[in-house]
């Protein structure tokens, strides 16, 4: 569905990328790691078009999408940031309707159906409850399963994430990545910047390791990303433990010191 091809990337006349090639299939989560300032964000916003790549490619079904307009961008990818604050009082449900912006011709409001969709991906992330309450006043992660629903809503195939954990406590963390995963079997692709490499070794197809300007990509992190690998990409002395699981062994990296 998705390839990057030759991808260079940056800021003006900083390069902070180069050379970056990944693909992405249906279903696929992408895990991208790496330390912070090593350009996860430049590659996130370059692949959404927020940033114009140097060089390179960027298709989706074979096609380069240099030349979309953003209302075609947004029918295909959706883009939740680390976070996202209002300064009106709008209700969870008008949060997940914005997702239908895309579908919605100037000076119309959303309609019948557009709504019936939004409160179908409320449904879908069993958060139906938190339709009518204030966006606003909602905990860190009620606002990001929100968000996931707006990207439902928007029937991209493609949702792009921005250290979405980030600020969640652990419980939270839990509860987005377990829905995360669910959106995977309606062959939805995620692509995610993460600051945990556990979230590769649970739930990543493949992991995107960023560092000195490039990006490796390794297929079944939770078999082939090493131990060696994140000590290389953190700079740190780490240990990677196994423990037992009911469905599978599950990786941990933990400090030494």
């Amino acid at each position: 569905m998705l390839e990057v091809e030759k991808l260079s990337c940056g800021y003006k006349d900083k390069m902070v990328l180069q050379d970056v090639d990944f693909t992405a299939g249906a279903g696929d989560i992408i895990c991208i790691l790496g330390s912070n300032g090593s350009g996860k964000s430049t590659l996130i916003k370059t692949i959404i078009g927020l940033l114009k790549p140097y060089e390179g490619n960027i298709v989706i079904n074979n096609e380069n999408i240099k030349h979309w307009s953003w209302k075609r961008r947004a029918k295909i990818i959706s883009y939740i940031p680390q976070t996202f604050s209002s300064m009106f009082q709008y209700s969870s449900l008008d949060i997940v309707l914005m997702g239908r912006t895309s579908y919605i011709s100037s000076f119309s409001s959303p309609s019948k159906e557009d709504e019936e969709i939004a409160i179908e991906a409320m449904k879908t992330l069993k958060i139906s409850h938190l339709k009518d309450k204030t966006y606003s006043q909602l905990s860190g992660g009620e606002k990001q399963l929100v968000k996931i629903a707006q990207a439902l809503a928007q029937q991209s195939k493609i949702i792009v994430m921005d250290e979405p954990t980030n600020n969640l406590d652990f419980g939270n963390q839990m509860i987005m990545l377990e829905q995360l995963k669910r959106c995977t079997s309606r062959k939805i692709t995620v692509i995610m910047a993460t600051h945990f490499p556990e979230h590769a070794f649970l739930y990543g197809t493949k992991a995107l390791l960023v560092k000195d300007g490039g990006v490796i990509e390794i297929d079944n992190p939770n078999k082939n990303l090493k131990e060696s690998d994140l000590k290389s990409l953190y700079n740190v002395d780490l240990k990677v433990v196994e423990l037992p699981s009911k469905n599978k062994t599950m990786k941990m990296c933990l400090p030494v010191f």
